[in-house]
C-alpha cells in the first residue's frame, strides 16, 4: 500500500495476505470488511481464532485433529480395528468420511516426502506406525495418498518400513485420476477406489 495509507490497516491487510491463496486485492476487501462490521464480530473472531490455536490437540493415537487428547474417531467403538488408512492430512480424512465406505482407523502423516520442498520421513508422523501395526493387532494398512511423485514416494517407503511385519498393504484404486488430490475427488469415484483397492506389491515394478 502507498504512504498516506493507514499503518494499521496496512497491517491488517499484510496479515491477511499472509494466508494461502489471498491477494492482496482480496487481503484489503477483508479488512475493509472487517471494518464496517460491529466491534463484537471481529473481537468473537479473533477469540475463536485464539482457542483454535491455543486449545487444538494432534490425536495423540493417530495424529488427527482434534479438540481432545484422542480424536473422536479414534474412540469410536464401532470403528474396525483392524484396518488404518494411511491419508497425508485432515482434510483427506474428512474426505474419505464423507463418501461412507470406510470404517477402520486412520494415520496422518501430516505431509509427503518431498525432497524438492525439504520434507523427509523424519519430519512426517512415520516412526510409530510400525509400533501401531504391531500394538493394534492391524491386518490390513491402506495407503490412500494423492496420486502425485511425492504420493508414490511416500507409498514405496512406507511399503518397505511394514514389509517385514505381518500386515497386508493395501492402495486405493486408480479412480482417482493421477496428479489429484484425494480432497478435490467426487465422494462416489473415491468411494469405489477404497472398494476396489488393490494390493500394493502388485503395482511395483520388477
Amino acid at each position: 500500500m502507498n504512504e498516506g495509507y493507514s499503518l494499521l490497516l496496512q497491517k491488517a491487510v499484510d496479515a491477511f495476505a499472509g494466508l494461502p491463496g489471498v491477494g492482496r486485492k482480496t487481503a484489503l476487501r477483508l479488512a475493509l470488511f472487517l471494518l464496517k462490521q460491529e466491534k463484537s464480530f471481529t473481537h468473537n473472531l479473533t477469540d475463536d481464532l485464539n482457542s483454535f490455536v491455543d486449545q487444538i490437540h494432534f490425536c495423540e493415537r493417530c495424529h488427527n485433529i482434534s479438540d481432545d487428547p484422542v480424536c473422536p474417531i479414534c474412540r469410536d467403538t464401532r470403528r474396525d480395528d483392524a484396518i488404518i488408512c494411511i491419508v497425508e492430512n485432515i482434510r483427506d480424512v474428512m474426505a474419505i468420511e464423507r463418501t461412507g465406505h470406510f470404517h477402520g482407523r486412520y494415520h496422518v502423516l501430516g505431509g509427503l516426502i518431498s525432497p524438492i520442498d525439504g520434507l523427509g520421513p523424519n519430519d512426517l508422523f512415520l516412526s510409530d506406525l510400525p509400533d501401531r501395526v504391531r500394538e493394534e493387532g492391524i491386518t490390513e494398512v491402506l495407503l490412500a495418498l494423492s496420486t502425485t511423485m511425492e504420493g508414490d514416494t511416500t507409498n514405496f517407503y512406507i511399503y518397505r518400513l511394514l514389509r517385514d511385519l505381518d500386515v497386508k498393504i493395501t492402495v486405493i484404486a486408480r479412480g482417482v485420476p493421477m496428479g489429484d488430490d484425494l480432497e478435490y475427488a467426487d465422494e462416489v469415484t473415491l468411494g469405489r477406489s477404497i472398494e476396489n483397492r488393490i494390493d500394493f506389491s502388485s503395482t511395483l515394478r520388477d
